[in-house]
């Protein structure tokens, strides 16, 4: 299929957005989906709960391996080419998996499922990172386009399962997954149809994997999106157990803890509109900082609220502010990541958030039968430490920084706070712009 256009656009109008929007909710929405087919096949056709549980865990965890293939994403000629590819071969093997299920060892379902998997990031941070080109090169244009970004995520994640589950009830689990395979075939082709974004150099220059994330470890800025984002989503993975839990406390049917979720996601969306519709200016590494301390106080407002209307409000309010939260941790990779490491930056991120999330479903359903508030407690101790841990970060890094020029003292802290994934700083004296 012919792309629409071979030279990159400077300052593209709504269709090409529409278009990455129609492309990332198709594409998510398979990746977000797939698990809830997978356990409904295996528990229609008469198997275990463990063997459901591991091939639905053998979608999932290869995600943490995402950084591993994402490299071609910086190398290659035409990342369009790359992540269609990914879509293509999620669909296919998702299609094969299911369909030779019932034919089969259990092994080759699984390893089907491995393989689809391993595409899965790219298809949510992998995608992600083409945005920035999509969106045009003003602040407010790329934050507005982060917010639609953020809605993606928030829609596939409620459809996906939504739409397995009605198509399970009215044909068959097989039948649902096939229809999210059928969804990444259709993405692929309008992810052909998306601005052309030029290799940033040559593939010599794209770091390694490791070399990539000991970069992301070096730049202050890049560094505490990660570690942020990685307790953010430990911390909000808890809900839909607490929700579960709470429902005794609050004194209503278990049934209720759908409206608690849902509140959530409702909020999530509606987050995402406020920050298409009133971007914000502030600097994205003060900004996830902020958020992140946001979002802590709304899931301290949900351990503590004493009845179930007022429980309601808290989850949408934490939809809401993980909503800006998650726009201004894409803010803070697209502003700090060097141009030949953007790819495999969005896809680490993403791939150790979904591994903290993943981790905090687990805590949380450990620490439950304890106490109901126990979780929610926990995890607004770990978000307010990191957020108290970036504030005693940035406040160290402006004393050195303001302190006497000492020609001879070498620094580590990337110029302009721009990582360098190569090993490279900016300048290799005190005296640099070390902001």
């Amino acid at each position: 299929m012919r792309p629409s256009t071979d030279h990159p656009v400077d300052e593209p109008g709504w269709g090409p957005l529409a278009r990455y929007v129609i492309a990332a909710t198709l594409a998510r929405t398979s990746d977000g989906g797939a698990v809830v087919a997978i356990v409904l096949m295996v528990n229609t056709s008469g198997g275990s709960g463990w063997l459901a549980g591991a091939l639905g865990a053998c979608i999932n965890a290869p995600h943490l391996l995402g950084p591993f293939v994402a490299r071609s994403l910086d190398t290659a000629r035409d990342s369009r080419t790359v992540i269609a590819a990914a879509s293509l071969a999620h669909g296919t093997t998702l299609a094969a998996a299911v369909l030779l299920y019932p034919h089969t060892r259990p092994a080759t379902t699984a390893a089907l499922l491995i393989i689809s998997g391993l595409f899965g990031p790219l298809l949510t941070g992998g995608i992600s990172s083409r945005l920035p080109a999509i969106a045009g090169h003003s602040q407010r244009r790329q934050r507005r386009a982060q917010g639609w970004d953020v809605a993606t995520y928030g829609i596939s994640g409620t459809v996906g399962p939504t739409l397995v589950a009605a198509v399970s009830a009215w044909a068959s689990p097989t039948t649902a997954a096939l229809t999210l395979a059928a969804g990444c075939y259709i993405a692929a082709a309008v992810i052909r149809f998306l601005p052309y974004v030029p290799a940033p150099g040559k593939a010599a220059d794209v770091p390694r994997p490791l070399r990539t994330l000991t970069g992301i470890l070096a730049s202050g800025p890049l560094r505490r999106t990660l570690y942020l984002t990685v307790t953010v989503a430990f911390s909000v993975a808890a809900l839909p157990v607490t929700a579960v839990s709470s429902t005794h406390t609050l004194g209503v049917s278990a049934a209720a803890a759908g409206i608690l979720t849902a509140a959530y996601g409702l909020g999530n969306l509606a987050g995402s509109a406020g920050v298409m519709i009133r971007p914000s200016r502030t600097e994205a590494d003060r900004l996830t900082t902020h958020l992140a301390a946001t979002v802590a106080a709304t899931l301290l407002l949900i351990a503590l609220t004493p009845s179930f209307p007022l429980a309601v409000t808290a989850y949408a309010a934490a939809g809401i502010a993980n909503a800006y939260f998650f726009a201004a941790t894409l803010a803070a990779r697209n502003e700090y990541a060097p141009d030949n490491a953007r790819g495999q930056i969005f896809v680490w991120v993403g791939a150790l958030k979904i591994t903290a999330g993943s981790a905090g479903t687990a805590v949380a359903g450990a620490l439950i039968s304890t106490s109901a508030a126990l979780p929610l407690l926990l995890t607004v101790a770990l978000t307010i430490a990191s957020t108290l841990l970036s504030l005693a970060e940035r406040r160290h890094n402006r004393r050195r920084y303001n302190a006497p020029c000492d020609p001879t003292s070498p620094h580590t802290e990337p110029e302009n706070g721009q990582p360098h994934p190569t090993g490279t700083t900016g300048r290799t004296h005190g005296c640099s712009n070390r902001g």
